[in-house]
């Protein structure tokens, strides 16, 4: 296929008028079938990566049921999300195998919607007082046979996981998880900034959902924020649904770390793509007005997001944030944090063949392509 008369994204460039080849799959010098794709008025880019994200359409991937998850990666795919690394929640450890297990079994069954590139376990690994919508009952110190265990069931699919690094044993835990080939967040924690710098030399490398669920930036104590700015090799996550961070904050973030670091995500709930009502979460219940979702009995807690990435990305944009940089904050970025960026978050020649047309007046998707197939909208 050949997609003529569109804007390109590019890494280093931004956007370039030119065209994009596929053949198959992937992305090619050439095009490989003779069909011809007119892209005129659209922004091409990468399909969206989604690292932090609990569900959709009435489904939570915390659930562990092989139906869930597939309305979960189905709409996704039609949203222009076409990698997910879904988020669990702080559960019993026997909750937290099933979700595993779950997840194995679907890539090995492979049954279409976006591809689940692995899971995030968000919890049970954090502190009491940034435990934000996750249940208390199930917090667990930092534990490697737990984790060991829960990659088994997993298969390997646990590509990330959020700790808070104060908790006992923490620092042992971010070595041995980054040893097993996991990226680790420091996320729901106290931790004050010589804990969190410290976390981030023992090799934790990614920040969970920043500003929220953490002490905020003081002139006299800096904490994960500010240590997290320090070392080049951290990325941050940030909700940028309209509701969890104001849109000077984002401006500031982006600033701050650069476009080179910056990650999008949603964490998006299963009242995504539902109407407005109550709904269970992490053993609680939310409820749900418009953009905004809170704990049914703390009102003043939020609980996630009701926006998919690409709502996010639009509202990125609305913030002030240049087109390319809020496209690199959900694509390469995010699948350079869980090591799947040598086939997917770029249009380079060899990559999969995932995009999406972006209609250039209003970021409405006009056409997705997932691994040279088109999807439906």
């Amino acid at each position: 296929m050949r997609i003529t008369g569109g804007l390109v994204f590019d890494l280093e460039q931004g956007f370039t008028p030119r065209d994009l080849c596929t053949n198959g799959p992937l992305i090619s010098q050439s095009n490989g079938d003779g069909q011809l794709l007119d892209a005129s008025g659209c922004y091409v880019i990468p399909g969206l990566v989604d690292v932090h994200f609990h569900g959709c359409v009435g489904e939570d991937f915390s659930d562990a049921t092989p139906d869930g998850l597939q309305k979960i990666a189905d709409y996704e795919l039609s949203q222009g999300v076409t990698y997910i690394c879904p988020a669990g929640m702080t559960l019993p450890e026997d909750q937290l195998t099933a979700i595993c297990k779950n997840t194995a079994a679907h890539r090995a069954k492979n049954s279409g919607g976006a591809e689940v590139v692995g899971l995030h376990l968000e919890g049970p690994f954090l502190c009491t007082a940034k435990k934000g919508a996750q249940n208390a009952d199930y917090l667990h110190d930092p534990d490697i046979p737990m984790l060991q265990r829960l990659q088994q069931a997993a298969e390997g699919c646990v590509k990330l996981v959020t700790v808070a690094p104060e908790q006992p044993g923490a620092m042992e835990f971010i070595k041995a998880a980054v040893d097993m080939g996991i990226t680790v967040s420091v996320g729901h924690t106290v931790a004050d900034y010589n804990t969190a710098k410290a976390a981030f030399e023992a090799g934790a490398s990614h920040a969970t959902h920043l500003y929220n669920g953490m002490p905020g930036l003081h002139h006299r104590e800096p904490s994960v924020i500010g240590a997290a700015w320090e070392n080049p090799a951290v990325q941050p996550e940030l909700i940028c649904d309209g509701i969890h961070i104001h849109g000077g904050v984002v401006r500031l973030t982006f600033g701050l770390f650069g476009k080179e670091r910056m990650i999008l995500i949603s964490d998006s709930l299963r009242a995504t793509g539902m109407p407005d009502g109550e709904y269970p979460f992490g053993g609680q219940m939310i409820e749900v007005h418009g953009n905004r979702a809170t704990i049914l009995d703390h009102p003043e807690t939020l609980a996630g997001s009701v926006t998919s990435l690409m709502g996010c990305l639009r509202q990125a944009v609305a913030f002030g944030i240049p087109l390319a940089d809020a496209v690199r904050a959900c694509t390469y970025n995010p699948a350079q944090s869980i090591g799947i960026d040598n086939r997917a978050g770029t249009l380079d020649v060899g990559k999969e063949a995932s995009l999406v047309l972006l209609e250039q007046k209003d970021l409405s998707i006009r056409t997705i392509l997932f691994k040279g197939q088109t999807a439906e909208v």
